[in-house]
């Protein structure tokens, strides 16, 4: 039997050719498989079914502010563990972990930056960093960036981004809400405005502390929101939920927000609602 045998000088069997790691990804809303690099181009947003990708605090800084330049507060600010909490692992470790992956000793980066010339008091979230919770270092920066703009008599914009307070630091967490939202009533009465954009997740103690108490509200396309995840409330209420009933589509809907708008679309906005919202000359 000579049919199996292999010919002499013949063809060599193909090899399967590896692609390289990081090239490609895949949608989480419509599973379309996306070269990075044009996703990269298209500011982390799905071609086919406009889904934003989550992006890193840096991005939006570069995204939305002059230049891409924050002059950075409290940096050095870095969270303690009064609760010698320990989970899976110590919190002190957790810390350290997200520290050395974000490059960032926190879930919050604030300071003064400048949209199409316009001064303001900016603070941006990172969910990289342990889900973007808030702990008191987040809090207690949070409070800072209003009293600055307090201070300037500058507009204040937070973009938000997070699965809620931090249960590693427990009360000390929920305190933050008490300290953020009375400055923010400070704000108000001084007329100052305050713009929250709110991106896929903004949830719990972070959306009642402060992401849902703007002049105005906005938000990114099919971001999740909201206070308690579904199954609690489900549980609570014992009613069926409507689909998508946590999406910014929805909230926009039923006037929780003002507007959904497109990232490609959110430094013009900014800038525009500023404008209306800024006594000119001041």
């Amino acid at each position: 039997m000579e049919w199996f045998k292999k010919t002499k000088g013949g063809p060599l069997p193909q090899q399967k050719k590896e692609i390289p790691n990081g090239l490609w990804t895949k949608c989480e809303s419509c599973g379309e498989i996306i070269y990075v690099k044009e996703l990269e181009k298209a500011l982390w947003v799905c071609h086919s079914c406009n889904f934003h990708f989550r992006i890193k605090s840096k991005d939006y800084i570069e995204l939305l502010l002059d230049e891409g330049v924050l002059e950075e507060f409290d940096r050095e600010l870095v969270s303690t563990d009064p609760l010698k909490f320990k989970d899976s692992k110590k919190y002190p470790d957790r810390i350290r972990d997200s520290r050395n992956k974000t490059g960032l000793n926190d879930a919050v980066t604030a300071g003064i930056g400048k949209i199409d010339g316009k001064e303001i008091s900016f603070a941006v979230m990172d969910f990289g960093f342990i889900g973007g919770s808030m702990g008191s270092v987040v809090g207690e920066k949070i409070a800072r960036a209003i009293e600055r703009s307090l201070e300037r008599k500058i507009p204040l914009v937070i973009v938000s981004c997070s699965g809620g307070a931090r249960m590693q630091e427990g009360i000390l967490s929920l305190m933050q809400m008490a300290k953020t939202s009375a400055l923010l009533a400070l704000l108000y009465e001084a007329n100052i405005p305050f713009i929250s954009v709110l991106t896929n997740p903004t949830t719990a103690g972070v959306m009642a502390s402060y992401a849902s108490l703007g002049d105005v509200v906005i938000a990114e396309p099919k971001a999740l929101l909201g206070f308690a995840g579904p199954r609690v409330i489900q549980q609570t209420i014992s009613q069926e939920l409507p689909p998508g009933f946590q999406s910014s589509e929805f909230f926009l809907e039923h006037g929780f927000l003002d507007k959904v708008v497109e990232r490609k679309n959110l430094k013009k906005t900014i800038s525009l609602l500023l404008d209306y919202l800024t006594p000119q000359g001041s």
